[in-house]
C-alpha cells in the first residue's frame, strides 16, 4: 500500500496519551502539576521507587479497545496513535526487554497495544504508535540531560533519581531498551501506518538513522515523523497545537530538529497534533475544553493547507475516555 498517498488523504486521526500518569490525573500530594499531566513525574518530581507503586494499582477495568476505536471511526478519523511508551518509561505493551510494562508490572496483565491493534483491524482504522525514543525517566541513562525543558522547568531527564549527569551515557539506554523495544512494537502488532517519535536532543545522527533503518527493515511502508531527529523522517510533525494560517513553506535549509514552525517534508506530508483542553494526559481539574465548532474550524484550516489533524484524547486511570471528549468529537464529525 502507498502509505504516503494514504496519509495525505487521511487528513484526520486520533491520538491517546495514556499511562500510569492518568491515575494521578494531574495532582500529586495535594498539588496540581503544570499544563501537561503526563509530565507529572518530572514536575513534582516523583522518585521512581514511588512512581513504580502506581503500576501495582493500575487496573483499568473499563478499558475497551473496541469502544475507543469505534469512537475514532464515528468521529471520522482514519488512524489512531497510542503512547506505547511515554517519557516515564512505562510500556503499554508486553515488553520482554523491560518488565516495567502493563503485563508484567500491573494487576491488569493485558497487552493494551495488542487489543487496540485488533480493534483497529476490526474497524478498518489504521494503527500508529507513539514511542519516546530518547527521554526515559525510568532508565538511569535516559536522554535529554543536556537540554532545558519548558514543560517541567528543569532538564528533560530524570535529575532527581540520577543527578550526576557526568555518569550518564544515552547509548546505554539506547542499546538496552530503546532499540529492542522499537523492534518489539514493529514486529509484534501487525501493520503500523506510522511511528510517532518525540523530543530528540541527546540522540545522535547515527542513532536516529539506526531507528529509521530498523523501521524500514521490518515495516517498509510505515511512516516516520520528524521528531525522530537529525533529519531522518518521512513526514513533518509541526509544533504542539500549531495551526498555521497558510500552507507549509518548503525550505530544504530549515533545521530538521526545530519542533516548531514549518520544516521541509520530502513527500509533502505534514501533521499537527492538538489537544481538546490544555493537557495531553488526563487532568481532572482541566476544564478548558474546546468546542466542536473549534475542532471543525481547525480541521478545515489544517486540511485546506495540506496538514493532517491528529486530535488527542486523555483517557482516565480506569480506561474511560472522558464523556465530554466523546460528545464533542461526535458532534464535530462530518
Amino acid at each position: 500500500m502507498d502509505m504516503k498517498k494514504w496519509f495525505k488523504e487521511a487528513q484526520y486521526g486520533m491520538m491517546a496519551h495514556w499511562g500510569l500518569y492518568s491515575m494521578l490525573a494531574g495532582e500529586w500530594r495535594g498539588k496540581f502539576c503544570g499544563s501537561y499531566a503526563e509530565w507529572i513525574q518530572s514536575y513534582m518530581p516523583i522518585p521512581n521507587a514511588e512512581y513504580e507503586q502506581l503500576a501495582k494499582c493500575f487496573n483499568p477495568i473499563y478499558f475497551n479497545a473496541d469502544e475507543w476505536i469505534k469512537l475514532a471511526k464515528d468521529a471520522g478519523m482514519k488512524y489512531f496513535v497510542l503512547t506505547s511508551k511515554h517519557h516515564d518509561g512505562f510500556a503499554l505493551f508486553h515488553s520482554k526487554v523491560d518488565k516495567f510494562n502493563v503485563v508484567d508490572a500491573t494487576p491488569f496483565k493485558r497487552d493494551i497495544v495488542e487489543e487496540l491493534a485488533n480493534a483497529c483491524a476490526k474497524h478498518d482504522v489504521k494503527l500508529g504508535l507513539y514511542y519516546s525514543q530518547e527521554v526515559d525517566w525510568h532508565h538511569p541513562h535516559g536522554g535529554g540531560y543536556d537540554q532545558f525543558c519548558p514543560c517541567s522547568g528543569t532538564s528533560w531527564d530524570n535529575n532527581w533519581d540520577y543527578p550526576d549527569r557526568e555518569k550518564k551515557d544515552f547509548s546505554i539506554c539506547f542499546e538496552e531498551k530503546i532499540k529492542p523495544q522499537v523492534e518489539e512494537i514493529l514486529r509484534n502488532y501487525g501493520e503500523l501506518c506510522l511511528i510517532w517519535f518525540d523530543v530528540p536532543h541527546t540522540i545522535t545522527p547515527a542513532q536516529s538513522r539506526e531507528l529509521f533503518d530498523m523501521v524500514k527493515k521490518y515495516q517498509p511502508d510505515c511512516l516516520i515523523n520528524s521528531r525522530l531527529g537529525n533529519g531522518a523522517y518521512d513526514y513533518v510533525s509541526l509544533g504542539d497545537n500549531e495551526y498555521p494560517d497558510g500552507p507549509p513553506v518548503v525550505d530544504p535549509n530549515a533545521d530538521p530538529n526545530d519542533l516548531g514552525g514549518f520544516k521541509y517534508s520530502p513527500y509533502g506530508l505534514y501533521e499537527t497534533a492538538g489537544t481538546l483542553n490544555s493537557s495531553w494526559g488526563f487532568k481532572y481539574h482541566d476544564q478548558n475544553w474546546i468546542t466542536a465548532e473549534t475542532i471543525i474550524e481547525r480541521r478545515e484550516k489544517l486540511n485546506s493547507n495540506g496538514i493532517n489533524y491528529l486530535l488527542n484524547v486523555g483517557p482516565d486511570g480506569l480506561g474511560r475516555i472522558p464523556s465530554f471528549s466523546q460528545e464533542v468529537l461526535r458532534k464535530a464529525a462530518r
